[in-house]
């Protein structure tokens, strides 16, 4: 009996060692899981964000982190303004770009909640006289249609209409979806766009009868303390806190004029500081409730909705250290995208108008946020300080991202170079027009952007688009009917301008290209046709 006795009690032991072991592991994970949860902003991140500014030229950065419900850093650095003193602090405003979507996406979620709308609503039914290129896709076009870019639409489509600033009012702009072209099938494919973001913007006032800006200010800056934030650039205060935008296009880095984007605020218009963005990061996290009291401005529901996935994105292969931010998924949900990283879901949204980009990123399990605003045109300064922070919460290494993305950087920018000499190389310069200069000169329309002119001016033919005041620039010779546009705003894209002659010698049409591989997506130049427009008793 013994023996069997001792048999059992060693098999009790075992048991017991088994179960203590696994314990002990499972406790072990958790005070790893909590130590990382509890580690705060990288202890060298001041010195960090100095080298990605110096690194990535720019001028003035703000960032705030928010854990746990609390803002446990909010901070400025660098200067407004190249060539003048005065600091960037907390509370600097910066044009926040498309991360604007975010906010036209949360007032609408706040009328579904209402009952006022529902995200499947068809858009004809809240705007009357909407309408698509195709008819179907007028007629089937959802409220979630427009926030998730996924309406068959090019990349860009169209934003030459508020990009740069134009006249067109967004009533025009919305009425002239209908004579853009699809590039793909109706929700087959992610291409961001911009224009049915002004359209669900739109869908505000038609149902409360109060503009988006009005309905935004109410219902979000008020009640979340976001004094000092505007739904618009186009006036701010003589004794502003506010940073001045910074381009390197036509040069090197320097000051430029404010972008106005008052035709498309839905899709984009918002200046913010990190002070007053932290409280709409604690807002989100808090799943649509705000951080004093006990109101909500949209439900849990709601916010799990907008945080889901809607339309799949491409993920691209990355090599070498970039490896490390390749997401096993990607996705865009209502106004935010989504994707992993260290195991976790992110949140977020990039930003981007004339001299400004941000970075909004959130980390709904960790109860973590970041936002990073910049006044120049370069994501690779925020991306580097942005995982730089998340690697510090996460316990996950210490790659030096400057390094990483300054090296990716370089070699994109060398690419670019390449296809512009090797463009340059193919060049048959000694080719000339078909036409005297003059005879390319004239009125001429385009089905969605309406009219542009050529005119001779000193000998040259010079090139305007009629609803974009900066638009004007000579047209000079590149090869055969290919002239190339010297923009007078060197803030503007070139673009190769190229003409078609019909059978009898006079000018069909003429088409635009950007120049550089590297233009911003919104100079949409290649889905412009432009015809002659003949005048009373001519042909062409």
């Amino acid at each position: 009996m013994r023996p069997a006795m001792i048999q059992r009690t060693t098999k009790r032991n075992r048991r017991g060692f088994r179960f203590t072991a696994m314990w002990l592991a499972v406790f072990m994970l958790a005070v790893a899981k909590q130590s990382a949860a509890q580690a705060g902003p990288p202890a060298d991140l001041d010195a960090f964000v100095a080298r990605s500014m110096k690194t990535f030229g720019v001028p003035g950065l703000a960032i705030a982190v928010v854990k746990d419900g609390k803002v446990v850093m909010s901070k400025g650095y660098g200067v407004r303004k190249m060539g003048e003193s005065a600091p960037v602090d907390e509370n600097t405003l910066f044009g926040i770009g498309s991360n604007t979507k975010a906010f036209t996406t949360a007032a609408l979620a706040s009328l579904v909640d209402e009952g006022k709308i529902s995200w499947d609503d068809r858009v004809y039914e809240r705007l009357p006289g909407f309408a698509m290129y195709d008819p179907y896709v007028s007629h089937e076009m959802t409220i979630r249609d427009l926030l998730t870019h996924r309406s068959g639409m090019g990349l860009g489509e169209g934003d030459l209409l508020f990009w740069p600033h134009s006249t067109y009012k967004r009533e025009e702009i919305i009425y002239k979806l209908r004579f853009m072209k699809p590039a793909t099938s109706f929700r087959s494919k992610y291409a961001y766009d911009n224009l049915l973001y002004i359209t669900a913007g739109q869908i505000i006032p038609a149902v409360t009868g109060k503009s988006w800006e009005e309905y935004v200010t109410e219902k979000i800056l008020k009640p979340l303390g976001m004094k000092t934030t505007t739904l618009s650039n186009a006036h701010f205060p003589a004794d502003a806190d506010v940073a001045w935008p910074h381009s390197k296009i036509g040069g090197p880095l320097r000051p430029i004029d404010f972008v106005e984007l008052d035709n498309a605020a839905p899709a984009g218009s918002i200046d913010s500081s990190v002070a007053e963005m932290s409280r709409w990061l604690m807002l989100q996290l808090n799943r649509g409730k705000f951080p004093d009291g006990d109101a909500h401005l949209f439900s849990e529901q709601r916010s799990r909705e907008m945080w889901s996935a809607e339309t799949i994105l491409p993920i691209r292969e990355r090599e070498g250290a970039l490896a490390k931010l390749a997401p096993k998924f990607a996705a865009y949900g209502l106004g935010w995208g989504l994707r992993d990283y260290q195991g976790r879901k992110l949140v977020g949204h990039t930003g981007g108008v004339a001299g400004f980009v941000s970075r909004v990123m959130l980390v709904p399990e960790e109860k973590l946020g970041v936002v990073i605003l910049t006044n120049a045109e370069e994501d690779a300064a925020f991306d580097a300080i942005l995982f730089h922070v998340l690697d510090s919460y996460f316990a996950s290494g210490d790659t030096d991202w400057i390094g990483v993305l300054h090296d990716a950087e370089e070699s994109s920018q060398s690419e670019a170079e390449e296809e512009v000499k090797k463009r340059a190389a193919g060049r048959v310069s000694n080719s000339k027009p078909s036409l005297a200069l003059e005879k390319y000169a004239g009125k001429y329309e385009d089905a969605w952007y309406g009219p542009a002119n050529l005119r001779m001016e000193n000998g040259k033919l010079v090139f305007s688009l009629q609803h974009t005041p900066t638009a004007v620039g000579e047209l000079e010779h590149w090869q055969y009917d290919t002239f190339k546009t010297h923009w007078r705003d060197r803030t503007v894209e070139d673009a190769f301008v190229t003409f078609s002659l019909n059978a009898n010698g006079g000018i069909d049409h003429f088409t635009m290209v950007a120049v550089s591989p590297l233009a911003d997506f919104s100079f949409d130049y290649q889905d412009l046709l432009f015809r002659p427009v003949a005048s009373a008793g001519e042909k062409r």
